[in-house]
């Protein structure tokens, strides 16, 4: 997608490789991700989908239908999501195309429902950090489960949190 990542201090934790990573703007542009890589990369889709939504151009992942046997429908809750932030995009029974908008072009605004999955509140925080209205999920208590020190570190980036019972 054309990312400026860095990657440093590369080691392995529970059997996969990790590192400490530097990520700086950049121009992202959308990809085929095709269903070869899926096994690699599976609860990378979320945050992967959101990503590809500030991309010029579409980025089609293809081979997704075990995100639907995830915590949840992965796959339905990412779709909802994005449409929820104003992105135009499509799934199939195993596929996702989003149609990127660009740097600016991501409304936001959006009401996501979670379904209790974790990577899904994370990556639609994470878009209202970027879009041009915040997100907001139903439930973020959900995080706690897999990275407890997301908002604290949400917060370091400039995040601002408001909590409300509906």
């Amino acid at each position: 997608m054309g990312a400026n990542i860095e990657i440093t201090h590369p080691r392995e934790s529970g059997g996969e490789k990790i590192g400490d990573l530097t990520v700086r703007h950049s121009v992202l542009k959308g990809v085929h991700v095709p269903a070869a890589r899926v096994p690699a990369m599976i609860d990378e889709f979320p945050i992967l989908s959101v990503a590809a939504a500030f991309a010029e151009g579409d980025t089609i992942m293809s081979g997704l239908d075990e995100l639907r046997l995830k915590e949840t429908d992965r796959l339905a809750a990412m779709l909802a999501g994005l449409k929820a932030a104003g992105v135009v995009a499509e799934g199939g029974e195993d596929g996702l195309v989003v149609h990127g908008r660009g740097a600016d072009g991501v409304q936001g605004g959006g009401h996501v429902a979670t379904r209790m999955d974790h990577r899904i509140a994370m990556a639609f925080l994470v878009m209202g950090m970027a879009s041009r209205e915040p997100m907001s999920v139903d439930d973020a208590s959900v995080i706690a489960t897999s990275f407890p020190e997301f908002e604290h570190l949400m917060h370091y980036l400039g995040a601002q949190f408001e909590r409300w019972n509906e």
